[in-house]
């Protein structure tokens, strides 16, 4: 197909949902950073993430929901941390924390890489969560550049290499945050995997300490 470029100004929601439910790629803002998805129903929309981006099969994409409510699609909520993760949510969502929970059976072993859990992640931006709902509420994500090369923050950084490798652009801008999210693992003990839009210091505050250590 003939590739499709909008702004955030003009975006046409559902023909974005109908292109994506087709199989294309999407490049879009969110409030972190500028992200890449296609369909979480199609394994070969998935490989098309990965082929673009020249990225690892062993490295898990995470899925951008439109409503908190779509988490238990795709991932449980363990009754021992139950109220932490609502705490989490409650605080930080929409915006940048990643959180990784058990997966269900339905989420494709391709973007999880044959794992057990799922990060997801509700962002703090009106154009992304429309283009999510638009593709079913669920859009497995991951940042919209060649691996090792910059994270873009704008659509100005965005290479022209990448942008060539998908059919559908949506131009918002700078993302506000520009920094790309926090990751916390909550499917058993808590622990920070990646550092980013959220300090240990502000989770801690909600949870209290954590013991598990940072990777960076």
């Amino acid at each position: 197909m003939n590739k499709v470029k909008y702004t955030s100004l003009n975006a046409d929601y559902d023909e974005i949902g109908r292109l994506l439910k087709d199989g294309n790629l999407i490049i879009y803002p969110t409030d972190t950073v500028y992200g890449v998805g296609g369909i979480i129903e199609s394994d070969e929309a998935i490989t098309k993430v990965y082929k673009a981006k020249e990225r690892s099969f062993k490295s898990p994409l995470i899925v951008l929901v439109s409503d908190v409510s779509k988490i238990e699609e795709i991932a449980y909520i363990e009754e021992k941390n139950r109220e932490k993760i609502e705490k989490l949510i409650k605080k930080f969502w929409p915006g940048g924390l990643t959180i990784i929970l058990n997966k269900k059976e339905n989420v494709p072993d391709i973007m999880v890489s044959g794992g057990k859990t799922v990060g997801v992640r509700m962002p703090d931006l009106d154009t992304a969560l429309k283009i999510i709902e638009a593709a079913g509420g669920l859009l497995p994500t991951t940042s919209a550049n060649i691996s090792g090369e910059a994270t873009p923050k704008s659509y100005e950084e965005l290479s022209e290499a990448f942008k060539e490798r998908v059919e559908i652009l949506v131009d918002g801008g700078k993302c506000p945050i520009g920094n790309a999210s926090t990751i916390i693992d909550m499917s058993d003990k808590p622990k920070i995997l990646r550092t980013g839009a959220i300090s240990i210091e502000e989770i801690e505050k909600i949870i209290g300490k954590l013991n598990g250590e940072e990777i960076n």
